[in-house]
């Protein structure tokens, strides 16, 4: 289990290859293969989690070649504080099965109240884990680490804080839909 203050931003790319090519072109080292993330936020009936601000996640990895998942994690995050990146409380560990521990957590009284999926692929470079997000609502360099770092990074890609991204996905894809003129349902690709 880890528990920690999580810093993080999104940088925006026009596409995977333009992403891909900054971050090779900044010296990334590979960390780890691309792969699909499934994730599931979890709230009580009466959305006390989102009126705090707060996440209660469920995610299920899935390597492309394989049909099984090939891991799952769950993670608690607290509400955002006030900052140029996103930082927010973060308490995460690993579960063997998250299809199960998703029936537990249903039964304890929690409910699935949005899904979302992105292709990911990450890198490390300057104490920073740097990510590749394949998204429905389009492509992304999240950076996470020690706020030197995430800033180090952002500057080698060419970018200031004035590009940060700090929304959530689900916000990032509610604004798409908006855009778009789709209702808002869950992020999945087709």
């Amino acid at each position: 289990m880890s528990e920690s203050l999580e810093r993080e931003v999104k940088i925006r790319f026009a596409s995977a290859a333009e992403a891909r090519a900054a971050v090779a072109g900044i010296g990334a080292v590979p960390l780890r293969a691309l792969r699909l993330q499934d994730d599931r936020l979890l709230d009580t009936a009466d959305g006390r989690l989102r009126d705090e601000r707060c996440t209660l996640r469920v995610r299920q990895e899935r390597w492309p070649e394989q049909d099984h998942p090939a891991g799952a994690t769950v993670t608690f995050k607290g509400p955002p504080r006030p900052d140029v990146m996103k930082v927010r409380e973060e308490i995460e560990t690993g579960v063997d099965d998250g299809a199960l521990l998703l029936q537990v957590l249903e039964r304890a009284g929690f409910r699935v109240w949005f899904r979302y999926q992105k292709h990911r692929e990450e890198f490390t470079c300057d104490g920073a884990v740097v990510a590749i997000d394949e998204t429905p609502c389009g492509v992304f360099v999240e950076i996470e680490g020690a706020e030197g770092g995430v800033a180090q990074v952002a500057r080698a890609l060419g970018r200031t804080p004035g590009d940060y991204v700090v929304d959530s996905y689900r916000t990032l894809y509610e604004a798409d839909c908006a855009r778009r003129g789709r209702p808002v349902a869950d992020m999945v690709f087709e």
